[in-house]
């Protein structure tokens, strides 16, 4: 494990490392007695913890797992396996051999084939199988493969649009979403920056960020030259920061209580309400006022006047009406403004009235009034006995009222200048009470 080392001892390095740099210091040197050049970094020269190194080296950087015999050239040119005596069944046609076919010959077109003549059969050559690894890189070149299913549709076709997210034709990316309006539960890509706040690489993050504060804190650990300590480490803070939670929760519902749980909540609480005034100090002590158990008066508002009123709803009870209003206008009507003394004065005389009326009419069906038998004109006086209509008068006061109904009822034939006149003779009077509809009579659905 790499050691820790106090703040001190870690500005003295920091101090030794800037004079090596500056050439006031001699180098560094490792186990061979090689200088190390001071501007290479730190993660660089530290070797992995899981090597046990006993100094500053590179060794760690060089491909000591590397195989002695290993040579670039993988492909033996030209070597042959077997010679056949005579031609094989499915051998090549021009010269036998059984590594390829007449189409991929290599040799120059004879004019009777192996085939035919049975002669000078070919060698067949030495087949050579490629071994490809598939590595973290994405295949053996190390190149990452940004594939597709055939039958899926592809990323540059989402949106047509030239102003919705860039595609880079080369490495087939397109880092932002083709499609930000539309519902995520139906579409399939989100972008290829959706991998990257996703999964695994989210957790990555983290372990990076949470690296670099330890240390700016003085904790001697690094991502790269040390990662699974690195990773102990978050694991430990992450399992210390939710015991923390834990423990500030339980200290906050142990203080206040807690909502959600079946205990029923007191009273007091509930329903507690008073104009007592107590303070308290940041510690929670009482201050000035008194902690006393009061009585709750309601859970409602209490002495809330509304309109100008002196008085709240139900504060009076009218005996006649059996219904509930307010005291200090006597209205019946919740909501209503106040209108004090002027209201009561008005209601009790419209009370007197409507007494008055009720015996009056109670008087009224006792003894009715005889029936007279005098006619009474249309205008509201007596019929005089001397009254004498114009018969020729009367039609044409008939035909006047009716072309005045048709105006009525449609304005379009009514004319652009009007004509009036204030003279009415008895003949128009008694053409208009001929033609007058009488709402009350049984036969006024027949009359047109």
């Amino acid at each position: 494990m790499v050691g820790f080392k106090s703040r001190v001892e870690k500005r003295k390095q920091e101090e030794l490392e800037e004079a090596r740099k500056a050439g006031l210091e001699p180098a560094e040197v490792d186990e061979d007695g090689k200088e190390i050049n001071p501007h290479i970094p730190q993660y660089m020269v530290q070797a992995p913890w899981y090597i046990n190194p006993a100094g500053p080296s590179l060794k760690h950087q060089k491909n000591w797992k590397s195989d002695p015999n290993y040579t670039k050239s993988w492909y033996d040119r030209g070597a042959k396996t077997y010679q056949a005596n005579k031609y094989r069944k499915g051998a090549c046609e021009n010269c036998g051999a059984m590594t390829h076919n007449a189409k991929s010959c290599m040799e120059r077109p004879r004019q009777k084939g192996a085939k035919f003549t049975n002669k000078n059969i070919a060698p067949d050559e030495k087949i050579e199988v490629e071994k490809r690894v598939r590595t973290t890189g994405g295949g053996s070149t190390g190149t990452v493969r940004n594939l597709r299913i055939r039958e899926d549709v592809a990323k540059y076709l989402l949106n047509l649009d030239p102003n919705s997210a860039y595609y880079d034709p080369k490495t087939r990316s397109m880092r932002e979403d083709p499609l930000p309006d539309a519902d995520p539960n139906e579409k399939f890509y989100g972008g290829d920056n959706q991998c990257r706040v996703s999964g695994q690489a989210l957790e990555f993050k983290q372990l990076n960020v949470h690296a670099w504060e330890a240390f700016k804190k003085g904790e001697d650990v690094h991502m790269q030259a040390a990662p699974s300590q690195a990773e102990l480490l978050f694991r430990n803070f992450k399992v210390s920061k939710e015991k923390l939670k834990s423990k500030t929760k339980d200290l906050i519902m142990e203080k206040y209580g807690n909502v959600a749980s079946e205990e029923e909540m007191p009273k007091e609480l509930l329903l507690g309400q008073s104009e007592r005034q107590v303070e308290y100090d940041r510690a929670g002590r009482v201050i000035k006022g008194l902690m006393e158990i009061l009585i709750p008066k309601s859970k409602y508002e209490e002495d809330v006047f509304l309109n100008n009123h002196t008085s709240v709803w139900g504060s009076w009870w009218n005996i006649d009406a059996h219904q509930w209003g307010y005291q200090c206008c006597k209205q019946l009507i919740r909501n209503s403004y106040c209108t004090g003394l002027a209201g009561i004065e008005a209601s009790e005389a419209a009370i007197d009235l409507m007494k008055a009326n009720i015996a009056r009419k109670a008087t009224s069906e006792e003894s009715p009034a005889p029936a007279q038998g005098k006619q009474l004109a249309i205008w509201g006086t007596d019929v005089p006995d001397d009254l004498v209509l114009d018969e020729k008068l009367l039609s044409m006061a008939l035909k006047k009222e009716d072309e005045r109904r048709r105006e009525e009822k449609d304005e379009r034939k009514r004319k652009f200048n009007v004509s009036w006149n204030d003279e009415v003779t008895a003949e128009d009077m008694e053409a208009y009470r001929v033609r007058k509809i009488h709402h009350d009579g049984p036969m006024k659905d027949f009359i047109s």
